[in-house]
């Protein structure tokens, strides 16, 4: 056999090896967001963990974050599930057809006073003690994680009493906190946080139900006159980092492994960090506003125990009827609970 057929032929061996290894070529992922650019979870969390990812990966897996989504902020979980999009954020909350039952451990009241905190609670309490993954079939879990503390941020309107409440008509993003206001007396009303600085300078609501770090995120200092706060938080979002499962199995297991070092719990930590940065900062801004912040009132407290006692029963029965510990979990979540 000459030089000629020799070379040939180990050519043709090296490409039969490598068509026989699993091809895990160099991988640029998408990302749809859909919350504003200087938003802290984009800006604070999202772009920050991106750019771990390719650091973690040797450049292997890169993260391409759009300027504008792909969709409307209730979809991005189906997107991701159905590979519009590679990797998306969102509420569960924003997805109305049970499918995260679960999850709801996450948006109760009384959670803890940070979101570093409740966050990385939020993540070990659904993923050890809640099957958080048979929730989200169809997607791998990248991070689990909620906002600070919620409060009741309302124009021209101060609650002392539950009578109060009544013909309030208050912003919520759905699930536990849109059950739990309208047990109070209020008419609730869902929108998207981007939809709010409309709504309320137009007067459609007189109120919202969000952390203070949207006073700055979403210009509404200067529309609101009042900040009502419970210890614990009056409520809580449970939120979601997730991306397409064909898309996660086709990135190599070294990979995978490096990518999950920054983050599940990782990243719960560093976008309670960002969080909780901006609600300091929205807090400030309050004062220079001038809107009055103040403690729920003993009467409204008791009040807002007597209507979450039975939310919080039927949740536990529900997922108990699953098969899981549910008064475990929200026992274990809810830190911050005053007795009656």
């Amino acid at each position: 056999m000459n030089i000629f057929k020799r070379t040939i032929l180990a050519g043709v061996g090296f490409v039969a090896t490598l068509t026989a290894m699993p091809a895990f070529a160099a991988t640029e992922l998408v990302l749809s967001s859909w919350l504003p650019p200087r938003h802290q979870l984009v800006e604070g969390a999202i772009k920050p963990w991106a750019k771990q990812v390719e650091e973690v990966t040797e450049g292997r897996v890169t993260i391409r974050v759009l300027a504008k989504p792909l969709g409307a902020p209730p979809a991005h979980y189906d997107m991701a599930r159905d590979g519009v999009a590679d990797i998306t954020y969102g509420l569960h909350s924003f997805v109305n057809d049970g499918r995260f039952l679960r999850s709801r451990v996450g948006q109760f009241s009384f959670l803890g006073n940070d979101a570093v905190s409740v966050s990385k609670n939020f993540w070990t309490v659904y993923t050890e003690d809640l099957d958080a993954a048979a929730e989200h079939e169809g997607t791998h879990i990248l991070g689990l994680f909620t906002h600070g503390p919620g409060a009741l941020l309302s124009k021209d309107r101060h609650f002392k009493a539950a009578s109060d409440f009544a013909g309030f008509k208050v912003r919520t993003p759905g699930g536990y906190p849109a059950d739990l206001l309208k047990g109070m007396g209020a008419t609730t009303l869902f929108m998207s946080s981007g939809e709010v600085y409309e709504k309320l300078t137009r007067g459609v609501i007189d109120g919202v139900c969000m952390p203070l770090d949207s006073l700055l995120a979403f210009k509404l200092e200067k529309h609101l006159t009042d900040v009502m706060t419970v210890s614990g938080g009056l409520y809580n979002t449970s939120w979601f980092l997730v991306m397409n499962q064909a898309k996660w199995d086709g990135i190599s297991p070294e990979d995978q492994k490096a990518i999950m070092s920054v983050s599940g719990l990782a990243f719960s930590e560093l976008v309670g960090k960002a969080w909780d940065e901006k609600d300091a900062e929205g807090f400030e801004a309050t004062g220079k506003a001038g809107i009055n912040v103040y403690p729920a009132d003993g009467a409204v407290l008791d009040q807002l125990l007597s209507v979450a006692a039975p939310l919080e029963k039927a949740w536990v029965e529900e997922v108990s009827a699953q098969g899981f510990d549910a008064a475990g979990a929200l026992a274990k979540m809810q830190t911050a609970k005053p007795s009656k």
